[in-house]
């Protein structure tokens, strides 16, 4: 079992004007086999936490530590801690003009596997994959997410995750802009990640929405930069129908205090 546990992670985004303090002491420990979301609102630090965890330079790490299997990849570049089993899905995906999918997938699996697939066996993982997410094929030598729309690049985000098959998966507002059939198919992609067995998933969100179709086995309420209540899925429910009012209360009355 793999076990990806963040201890008092304290961390800062670099501004023009200096580095200004957004994590405030996050502890979370996510066992393989397990969905925890991550359920905040605006400006309260989920992404920074994301970015900082995978490496992002304009995130700095001011304390604590984030250990995958014991090591801390805070210690690892950002291509040792893909290697080490992290993954990152942007709520952004960048455009990479004039590189292919196809030739970025593979690439990419072969940093990861530690040699490139070969050719025939990659053809048929990639073709099932995008199959399996209702890609078109000719996607595949279009350069990566150029001129996509925001469900084609969500979608390709988790071919990426099916095709690397990482240990965890730390998914950023993956639900961001997608239409109800495109947020089915990328919703059962990671549902079929976290098949595979010994997965574990960290799914930041603001909307209940994609928790209809991924079953989370933790929720977590984000408050000013860290952790405030953690609960099951009944949690969720309650901060559909009561929003995040009683958690930014807390903050306002500890920060007046």
């Amino acid at each position: 079992m793999a076990t990806l546990e963040i201890k008092d992670l304290h961390g800062s985004v670099l501004t023009e004007e200096g580095a200004k303090p957004i994590l405030n002491g996050v502890n979370l420990k996510i066992d393989s086999g397990e969905i925890h979301a991550i359920m905040g609102p605006n400006g309260s630090g989920k992404s920074t936490l994301a970015y900082a965890i995978a490496g992002h330079p304009k995130y700095q790490i001011d304390s604590g530590s984030v250990l995958l299997d014991g090591e801390d990849v805070l210690e690892m570049s950002v291509d040792e801690r893909a290697r080490a089993g992290l993954f990152l899905a942007m709520q952004y995906p960048v455009e990479v003009p004039g590189v292919s999918m196809s030739n970025f997938l593979r690439s990419a699996a072969g940093a990861v596997r530690g040699e490139a697939p070969q050719i025939r066996h990659w053809v048929k993982e990639v073709k099932k994959s995008m199959t399996d997410l209702d890609i078109d094929p000719s996607f595949a030598e279009r350069s990566v997410n150029e001129g996509f729309s925001g469900g084609e690049k969500k979608r390709h985000e988790i071919l990426q995750l099916d095709l690397l098959d990482p240990k965890f998966a730390i998914l950023d507002e993956t639900d961001s802009g997608l239409d109800v059939d495109a947020l089915r198919v990328v919703s059962e992609g990671v549902n079929r990640y976290k098949s595979k067995g010994d997965k574990g998933v960290l799914l930041i969100t603001h909307y209940t929405r994609i928790l209809n179709h991924i079953t989370p086995d933790h929720v977590h309420v984000f408050s000013g930069g860290k952790v405030v209540e953690s609960g099951g899925p009944e949690l969720a429910d309650e901060l559909e129908k009561n929003g995040y009012v009683r958690f930014t209360s807390k903050k306002e009355a500890v920060a007046q205090s």
